[in-house]
């Protein structure tokens, strides 16, 4: 079944489907593998002779390659060949362009930029090999830029503005103004990226850890000068990816083209660090905010500006306003983000690019705003939630953002929240209590995928969708089970590879809204199937654990009205819904921290995160992945941080040593609530993505909830205990 998606889906299908599966927290079905360490990774399949590669990074900030001395390591036990030049990708794909960037590999534009591959029979010896390899460059470094500012930076997008702000906020009784910064962020999935790569003849398999294959089929042909046609690719698992494997990247251009030389399968794996150092970062950010209130506290003027960075010809730019764009009011506004090019490592999308660190920033200016007018923070929000889209008029699709504010409020008991800082204290812990607003924007992506209804009724879905640890093997499967009526043990789901029916890939959080879409169309053909071999409507249709049956017609297995398989491909496309319509998911943060009266530390004690997503599909997976984001969201408020040299652009904590995120200690209770709620405008599903709306102001409510402890307002993130020591009141002194 083919087609765009123009007109919302308001039939609740699912809701009247008999099976009982969509929605229930069922168990992964590749689970069992991954915990028993039998899910096969990237680097972990075995290919016959099978040579080993390390990539070796440049020694300068910027300037040219001019010179490799292959001879020395040429002649070191085991070694196979050194590759270089046109053998490299210069900057790892973006992932959603189809293509890889135009590249002089010569060039290099950061530290430890790739430049040569070393393959030998072992890892050990290639590594011994990559370490003794000279090179020789036109060292530029001197040139370089290292450190973004306001002066060197240029627009990034066209500026949305209405009205006139400035004059709004001399004319507003309540002002907050303020400049926010948050740094750099680092994907750091589990899983390292990895490639082999293995020819037959002209054609390429390439076994890697990607997000969207059908983009990185088309990018890998690219750095290659094949036609995609001529490459597979096998991601059957992906352990973790965050953005950071959208595109591809130089381990995969570097060992399909020793492989191809070779002649003989080559393996790249990434170390730890060189995941750090060559992979996509956040970029940091400088945020101003303007907030103007009337006496009521709604907003007449609302101002978010923001300065970020990324390499030279780079476009990306972090899409900090993304949600500032439609979720508050105020009708005097400007939003603009501006770039500056400098010599680190490529910015690129990183776990709900825009919307973490805009939202963090955004919703710790709103509770200053509300501080300033003694109002609760929830009911500043409530009275700024716009009918339509400031500025384009554009209607809301579903929006549970009251809900979620007042679910979230009453299960986490904010009533209890004293309104002024320092007002509670348990022994030397000031103790808060803090909120935020959750948005981020719901994409619907064109997908498609296959279902097969075999001829003994079990089931079989197929589709290039990864699963990055986000429950695509489970979801996909209930969606055909729920709407062909077979347990979910009779229903097989095969993902990842580049030969199927390409999916929308994981990333965006529309994987599973989108991919589920085509499961769900393709399903919708095959009832149309049996509903013509019953002789009754499909409407009327009803199927269950693999009976069929209307109303008038006797319950018979759905075995008799099959003569063979029924296979049918399902496809979704964007249509009129994306454009008419803004769509989002939306939530609420509340947080109770303790902040050490002495030392500044400060400890989460619980959270609680309410969400509208649409229809749930999977509550055990919808709730790990809001779990994952509000972890997330703590470790922005208060841990994670790149931290690079200034001299030189090097990134100085390149390893889970150094680069803080939080461990399992760190973590409070925490609880998921789901709003209830069905958005037949976001998909045929009624569905919406869950990935990212867990992070997105997580940060804000921790800063937040830091404030009405102890009465320190930091705008500075991650907020660590040397930054909250300076201004802590007095511990003998301050009222508690």
């Amino acid at each position: 079944m083919f087609g765009t998606y123009d007109r919302p889906d308001q039939r609740n299908m699912l809701d009247r489907t008999k099976q009982g599966v969509i929605g229930k927290p069922l168990d992964r079905p590749e689970g069992h593998l991954k915990v028993a360490g039998q899910a096969t990774y990237a680097a972990e399949y075995q290919r016959p002779d099978c040579a080993e590669g390390v990539l070796v990074g440049a020694t300068i900030s910027k300037g040219r390659v001019t010179a490799i001395h292959r001879d020395k390591v040429m002649a070191m036990p085991g070694v196979l060949g050194v590759y270089a030049a046109q053998a490299m990708l210069r900057r790892a794909a973006q992932g959603t362009a189809g293509q890889a960037p135009a590249q002089d590999v010569q060039q290099v534009d950061f530290p430890l930029q790739p430049v040569a591959l070393v393959v030998a029979e072992t890892f050990e010896q290639a590594t011994a090999a990559a370490k003794a390899l000279q090179i020789d460059y036109d060292d530029q470094s001197a040139d370089a830029v290292f450190v973004p500012s306001r002066e060197m930076a240029e627009p990034a997008t066209e500026p949305t503005e209405a009205g006139d702000i400035d004059d709004a906020m001399t004319q507003a009784k309540h002002v907050v103004d303020h400049i926010y910064t948050t740094p750099g962020h680092s994907s750091t999935a589990m899983e390292p990226h990895a490639s082999i790569a293995e020819w037959d003849g002209d054609k390429l398999t390439l076994w890697g850890s990607f997000q969207m294959l059908k983009y990185n089929i088309k990018e890998l042909a690219d750095s290659l000068g094949i036609a995609s046609s001529k490459v597979r690719i096998l991601s059957n698992y992906v352990g973790g990816g965050f953005g950071s494997k959208l595109g591809i990247s130089h381990d995969a251009v570097s060992a399909a083209v020793a492989a191809r030389e070779l002649g003989r399968p080559v393996r790249v794996v990434l170390t730890r660090q060189q995941v750090f150092q060559i992979i996509m970062r956040r970029s940091e950010t400088e945020q101003r905010v303007r907030l103007g209130a009337d006496a009521d506290g709604r907003l007449i003027a609302l101002g978010h500006e923001a300065w970020v960075s990324n390499l030279p010809d780079e476009a990306f730019a972090e899409p900090v306003t993304q949600a500032t764009e439609f979720l508050y009011a105020g009708e005097n506004r400007r939003l603009a983000i501006e770039l500056s090019q400098i010599c680190r490592v490529t910015a690129g999308s990183v776990r709900a690019p825009g919307e973490a660190v805009g939202m963090q920033v955004l919703e710790s200016a709103m509770d200053e705003l509300a501080c300033q007018m003694q109002i609760d923070p929830i009911e500043l929000r409530k009275c700024n939630i716009p009918s339509v889209v400031p500025g384009d008029g554009t209607q809301y699709s579903s929006r549970k953002l009251v809900e979620a504010l007042d679910q979230g409020a009453k299960a986490f008991g904010w009533d209890k929240r004293k309104p002024n800082p320092c007002m509670r204290r348990e022994g030397e812990w000031w103790i808060g209590m803090g909120m935020a607003s959750a948005a981020r924007v719901n994409i619907l992506m064109a997908a498609q995928a296959r279902v097969t209804m075999r001829a003994d009724g079990s089931l079989l879905v197929q589709s290039d969708q990864t699963d990055i640890g986000t429950g695509s093997y489970a979801i996909l499967g209930q969606i055909a089970a729920e709407m062909l009526g077979q347990p979910i043990d009779r229903t097989e789901v095969e993902l990842g590879d580049s030969s199927l029916p390409h999916g929308a890939g994981s990333g965006g959080s529309w994987g599973a809204s989108s991919t589920g879409s085509a499961v769900f169309r393709a399903c919708e053909a095959i009832r149309g199937v049996l509903a013509g071999r019953l002789k009754c409507r499909p409407d009327d249709l009803h199927l269950q654990d693999g009976m069929a049956w209307a109303e008038g017609i006797a319950p018979r297995p759905v075995t008799d009205l099959l003569d063979g398989d029924i296979a049918k491909i399902g496809l979704i496309k964007p249509g009129k819904t994306s454009k008419n319509y803004q769509q989002a998911t939306y939530g609420a943060f509340f947080v109770e921290v303790a902040v050490n009266a002495f030392t500044g530390e400060t400890r989460l004690r619980r959270m609680t995160g309410a969400f509208g997503i649409g229809r749930v599909l999977n509550e055990k997976t919808a709730r790990s992945q809001c779990l994952g984001g509000m972890v997330w969201g703590i470790g922005s408020a208060l841990t994670e941080e790149l931290a690079f040299d200034n001299r030189d652009g090097h990134l100085v904590n390149h390893d889970l040593a150094e680069y803080h995120v939080p461990v399992h200690r760190d973590i409070p209770k925490m609880e998921v609530i789901f709003v209830e709620e069905r958005d037949g405008v976001a998909s045929p599903l009624q569905a919406k993505g869950v990935g990212e709306l867990g992070i997105c102001g997580a940060a804000g409510a921790v800063a937040n909830a830091i404030y009405n402890a102890c009465g320190v307002r930091l705008r500075d993130f991650p907020m660590t205990p040397d930054k909250l020591l300076a201004d802590l009141p007095d511990p003998f002194t301050a009222a508690s």
